[in-house]
C-alpha cells in the first residue's frame, strides 16, 4: 500500500507561479531578487493556510538558486534547489517558534548566524509562528536582526500580527497577506480534481471554497475529506454540503418564494425541514441574510462581480432577483440583522425565529392588495363623503395602517430616480430614499381626523417603546392641518423645539406613509411664554419668577446669577 499524501502536502506550491491568490506579494519578492535589493528580515503575517510559509520556503528557495530563470523563478535542477526539495539544504534552517520560544533556544541560532553558508550566497532562517517567542526571547534577538551578517536573512511568519514587538516590526520588511478568492480557491480545486483524476461538480467545489473563508489549506484538505467520503466515485454538490453541513442553496431560494408569496405556513413548515435535518437556528439566520445580500448584489449589473457562487446558482438569484424590489430586501436584512442580535440573549431561539420569518413574510404587497387596491384606499375615500351614512360610522374615516408599503413598487435604476428627485424637497428625498424608490409616489387626500388617528397611533407607538419624553411632547397640543397639506405643530419652549427637530424625519416619514401622502409637510412653531404656559426650561422658570417678583431681577443681577 502507497503511503497516501494530503492534498495540501502534495500540491504545495514550489515555484513563485504557482502561488495562489498573492499576486501583488510574489511581484514584489521576485522584484527584489532581480534587482539585487533583498532586506535583512522580512516579516509574512496573514490568515492561517493562505501561502505564507510556502512563500517563505519558495524565497529561499530562489535566492540561494544558481541558475534563475528568466522569470526569476528556481530552477530546481542546481545543488542549491535539489539538496532544498529532498530536505537536506545546509543554508536553510527553520525553526518553530511555538516550541522553540526560549531565550536560549534564541541565543543558540544567535550562534549559529555567524557561520557563512556552505553552498550558496545567503543563509536564510525561517521562524515560524514568531509571535510565541516570549518578550525576554525577541529582546535578545533584536541586536541580530538589526544588524545581521551579510549572508543572513531573516524570515519571520505569524498569523498575529499584534503580538509582535513594534521594534521587530521595524526592523523587518512587513509583508501582508491576504485572504484567498473564493474563484481563485475553486479554480485551485478544479486543477488538483483534474490532476487526481476525480470528476468534480463546479458547485461543489464552490461550496467547498466559500467554507474554506480564504484558506487554501482548509479547503484542500476538505476536498480530501470529501473525496474519501465519495469513496472515489467522484464530487458532487450534495456530498458536499451533506459532509460540510452546509445548507443548500435551494432551501433559500425556496423559503424566498414563500415569503414573497405571503405563504407563511410554508416558510414555518420548511424551517421545520431545516431544523430536523440537524441544522442551527443561528446558522440558519447567518445563510438568510447572505441570500438577501446576494439577492440585492444582482438588482444592478455593476456588482454582480460581489457575488461569489458558481454560475449556475447565480444564475438562479439573478432570476429570483427580479421579483424583490431593492427596498424589500433591505427592510429583510435589516430585519434579519436585529434577528441575530436578540437571539444570542434568547431562551428561545425558535420562537424568534418564527416571528421573523412571519414578520419577513409581510415585507412584500399581499397578492389580495394588489387585485384589489380599494382595501387600503376605502378608509380615506369615506373621510372624503359627506353622506349620512358615512358620517354616521367614525370608523370609517380611520385610515388602514399598512406597514407594508403601497401597491406594486416598479424598479428604477438609481441614476433616474436621482434625476426625478431634484425638485422634491429635502424631506421628500430622505422619505424617497428611505422608504421607497418609486416611479410615482402616492398623493391622497386626508382630512384632520385621518391626521389625528396617524399621530395618535404614532403616539401609541412612542409609549410601546418607552419613549416617554417625546411622548409627552406631542401630546401638549393638537396638530394643526393648514392648506395643501401642511401639518403645523406648536411648542412651549426650546428644548421641545430641540427634540422634535430631531424626530422630524421619522415622523413625517410615518404620517407619509400612514396617510398615502408624500406632498405632506411638517411645520414647527414655537408659542411665545404666556402666564397660562406651565415654564419647562431654567430659563423660563427664571422669567417667570420675576415677573411674579421683580426683586428677583434685581437680586439676580446684584449676585451675578445667570440661569444653568
Amino acid at each position: 500500500m502507497e503511503n497516501f499524501i494530503v492534498s495540501a502536502r502534495k500540491y504545495r506550491p514550489v515555484t513563485f507561479q504557482s502561488v495562489v491568490g498573492q499576486e501583488n506579494i510574489t511581484g514584489t519578492l521576485k522584484n527584489a531578487i532581480r534587482n539585487n535589493q533583498l532586506a535583512q528580515a522580512f516579516l509574512f503575517c496573514g490568515p492561517r493556510g493562505v501561502g505564507k510559509t510556502t512563500c517563505a520556503r519558495i524565497l529561499a528557495k530562489t535566492i540561494n538558486c544558481f541558475n534563475l530563470t528568466a522569470d526569476t523563478e528556481p530552477c530546481n535542477t542546481c545543488e542549491s534547489c535539489t539538496s532544498f526539495s529532498l530536505n537536506a539544504s545546509f543554508n536553510i534552517h527553520e525553526l518553530d517558534a511555538a516550541s522553540n520560544n526560549s531565550v536560549d533556544d534564541i541565543r543558540a541560532l544567535i550562534d549559529q548566524v555567524r557561520f557563512a553558508p556552505q553552498v550558496g550566497k545567503y543563509s536564510i532562517y525561517i521562524i515560524d509562528e514568531v509571535h510565541m517567542l516570549s518578550s525576554a526571547a525577541f529582546n535578545a534577538f533584536l541586536k541580530t536582526l538589526e544588524e545581521p551578517p551579510a549572508h543572513a536573512i531573516f524570515i519571520l511568519a505569524t498569523t498575529e500580527r499584534h503580538k509582535i514587538l513594534p521594534t521587530i516590526l521595524s526592523r523587518c520588511q512587513v509583508f501582508t497577506f491576504n485572504r484567498i478568492k473564493v474563484d481563485d480557491i475553486a479554480r485551485h480545486l478544479a486543477y488538483v480534481a483534474t490532476s487526481e483524476k476525480i470528476d468534480a461538480e463546479s458547485d461543489a467545489l464552490h461550496v467547498i471554497a466559500q467554507k474554506a473563508d480564504g484558506g487554501l489549506r482548509d479547503a484542500l484538505s476538505m476536498f480530501d475529506q470529501i473525496v474519501s467520503f465519495s469513496g472515489g466515485t467522484g464530487v458532487t454538490y450534495e456530498r458536499a454540503i451533506e459532509n460540510l453541513n452546509v445548507l443548500d442553496y435551494e432551501y433559500y431560494f425556496r423559503l424566498t418564494d414563500d415569503l414573497w408569496a405571503g405563504r407563511y405556513s410554508e416558510a414555518l413548515l420548511l424551517y421545520n425541514t431545516i431544523l430536523e435535518k440537524g441544522f442551527d437556528g443561528a446558522n440558519f439566520l447567518s445563510g438568510l441574510a447572505e441570500h438577501f445580500r446576494n439577492l440585492l448584489v444582482c438588482q444592478d449589473t455593476v456588482t454582480l462581480p460581489l457575488l461569489e457562487v458558481s454560475a449556475g446558482v447565480k444564475s438562479r438569484y439573478q432570476t429570483q432577483s427580479q421579483q424583490c424590489h431593492p427596498v424589500e430586501l433591505i427592510r429583510a436584512l435589516d430585519l434579519v440583522s436585529k434577528t441575530e442580535q436578540v437571539l444570542r440573549a434568547s431562551k428561545n431561539q425558535r420562537l424568534n425565529i418564527e416571528l421573523a420569518l412571519l414578520q419577513l413574510s409581510m415585507i412584500h404587497t399581499a397578492p389580495e392588495e394588489k387585485k384589489n387596491p380599494e382595501l387600503t384606499q376605502a378608509p380615506v375615500a369615506a373621510s372624503q363623503s359627506s353622506t349620512p351614512a358615512a358620517t354616521a360610522a367614525p370608523v370609517e374615516k380611520k385610515p388602514v395602517l399598512n406597514f407594508r408599503g403601497s401597491a406594486p413598487l416598479r424598479t428604477v435604476s438609481i441614476s433616474q430616480h436621482l434625476k426625478k428627485n431634484e425638485t422634491l424637497t429635502t424631506d421628500q428625498q430622505t422619505e424617497v430614499e428611505t422608504h421607497s424608490i418609486t416611479e410615482e409616489l402616492p398623493n391622497q387626500h386626508f382630512d384632520l381626523d385621518a391626521l389625528k388617528v396617524v399621530w395618535k397611533a404614532y403616539c401609541d407607538q412612542l409609549l410601546q417603546n418607552g419613549r416617554n419624553a417625546m411622548l409627552g411632547t406631542l401630546t401638549l397640543s393638537q396638530p394643526e392641518l393648514l392648506e395643501n397639506y401642511c401639518v403645523k405643530y406648536q411648542v412651549h419652549n426650546e428644548s421641545q423645539l430641540r427634540e422634535l427637530e430631531m424626530e422630524k424625519s421619522e415622523l413625517v416619514g410615518f404620517l407619509r406613509k400612514q396617510l398615502r401622502n408624500y406632498s405632506l409637510e411638517f411645520r414647527l412653531e414655537k408659542t411665545e411664554y404666556t402666564k397660562s404656559f406651565r415654564p419647562f426650561t431654567a430659563e423660563e422658570k427664571m422669567r417667570a419668577m420675576e415677573e411674579k417678583n421683580p426683586h428677583v431681577s434685581v437680586l439676580r443681577q446684584k449676585l451675578g446669577l445667570q440661569p444653568e
